[in-house]
């Protein structure tokens, strides 16, 4: 007689397995949930002041809040009325400009202090990251001064050089950490094929860095836009930045919720139009060299 075997039939062993499989299989999904439920109530403000920006002022202080009304675009032409365009060119001139130089300087020296390290290297880090300690206080009244007598007080280039300094150690500390990565055996096989070291640092170390590069800029960018300290005390009208454009809105007579909205939409919107651009390098620049 001829026995028939069941496929069908598993073994005890294998079912256990797949027990474990979808217990482990459960435990990422609750984690999921739970992660969309931490991201939805962080977005929830961000969502609120979207929606009063296109809200009446009478809507925006209603009890309690309406979720649906008519929706206008009269506080966004309020806000650019009372001079919010000026700001916004004003902040978006001085965060291009001084990323652009943090970058153009930073660069060099971090590549310098890592592939290329010099005499003291340590000591010369220590003095870039040292800058960072000074309060900003205590240094005010000494800037205060220095940029009112060269005449550059309510002028937006004091604020370039200001931002240029701000971000540059920072800069500095950052990119040495993603040239450190950097295999020197690339510029020395470089070399080997008769590459200068402009080419080598052109055509190999930049592109390999560059999302690190990427991740700085952004960095640079949002610290620069949404700087207030020096802005306050060394603008007045013509080189106002959007932070200090805000303040305006609180005034004795009250907050003009719709109004306030509507300028800080415009305000947040460069940052994360800036930040969904870049996601994908802001992500690899961030994990460089996490693993190796």
């Amino acid at each position: 007689m001829s026995t028939r075997t069941d496929s069908t039939v598993q073994p005890a062993g294998t079912v256990r397995d797949s027990r474990r499989h979808v217990k482990k299989t459960r435990k990422p999904s609750i984690w999921g949930l739970l992660a969309w439920i931490a991201a939805l109530g962080f977005f929830f403000p961000v969502f609120w002041m979207v929606l009063t920006a296109f809200k009446q002022e009478a809507d925006a202080y209603a009890d309690p809040p309406k979720l649906f009304f008519t929706p206008t675009l009269e506080q966004f032409r309020g806000v650019f009325e009372a001079g919010a365009g000026i700001a916004l060119m004003n902040s978006a001139f001085a965060t291009i400009v001084s990323t652009i130089l943090v970058l153009l300087l930073g660069v060099p020296a971090a590549f310098a202090l890592s592939l290329r390290p010099v005499k003291r290297t340590q000591d010369a880090l220590f003095f870039f990251i040292s800058t960072k300690m000074l309060p900003i206080v205590a240094a005010i009244i000494p800037l205060y001064v220095i940029v009112s007598n060269i005449g550059l007080l309510d002028n937006i280039w004091a604020l370039v050089v200001l931002y240029t300094a701000m971000n540059l150690p920072i800069a500095i500390w950052m990119m040495r950490s993603f040239f450190l990565e950097v295999p020197g055996e690339l510029l020395e096989a470089a070399s080997m094929d008769g590459a200068s070291l402009w080419t080598s640092v052109r055509e190999v170390i930049l592109p390999l860095v560059s999302p690190g590069i990427a991740a700085t800029a952004l960095i640079c960018v949002i610290f620069s836009w949404n700087e207030f300290f020096f802005a306050v005390n060394l603008t007045a009208v013509q080189a106002q930045t959007i932070p200090v454009y805000m303040v305006g809105f609180i005034t004795g007579e009250g907050l003009f919720w719709a109004q306030l909205s509507a300028a800080a939409t415009l305000a947040a919107l460069p940052v994360i139009l800036a930040g969904w651009l870049a996601q994908n390098k802001l992500v690899r620049g961030l994990s460089f060299g996490a693993i190796k």
